[in-house]
């Protein structure tokens, strides 16, 4: 990354749903770091497509109004990566509804990919793109290494 520039991560739609749906959550603080332009969230055409999926859960119980409002405080925020036709050097993952956050990390080459989820963590040794856990990511920030 170079210096003075803000950092470009991959949140996988767990992270961001979290943030964005639990304003007095564990994950407050990302919603607040990607408004203050912290970092720069990326997405593509397939995960954006996934938290549209994901926040139409009936579980979630939101209106379409409310949906429209979290994808409004969230996707402006965002930089929209084309992605390629193919990938290579991509380690295989358990979940392939995973997949597309590490292709999306990295033909952005993100300055990491954030997640809880259990299958991209197992992925941490293996992927030239750091993984990093919400918290981990909000220490690197707190101390200034990304």
């Amino acid at each position: 990354m170079a210096k003075g520039s803000h950092p470009r991560l991959v949140l996988d739609t767990n992270t961001v749903v979290s943030a964005l749906l639990f304003p007095n959550g564990r994950l407050t603080w990302l919603r607040l770091a990607w408004q203050a332009r912290r970092f720069i969230p990326l997405v593509s055409r397939d995960t954006a497509a996934e938290l549209v999926r994901v926040l139409a859960y009936p579980k979630f119980k939101l209106s379409s109004a409310d949906r429209e409002e979290l994808l409004a405080d969230y996707l402006p925020h965002c930089e929209v990566v084309a992605m390629p036709e193919i990938q290579e050097n991509l380690p295989e993952c358990r979940d392939a509804g995973d997949m597309p956050f590490l292709q999306l990390a990295l033909a952005a080459k993100a300055d990491a990919l954030v997640s809880g989820d259990a299958d991209l963590l197992e992925l941490k040794p293996l992927f030239s793109v750091p993984i990093l856990l919400p918290s981990e990511l909000q220490e690197s920030i707190e101390l200034g290494k990304l």
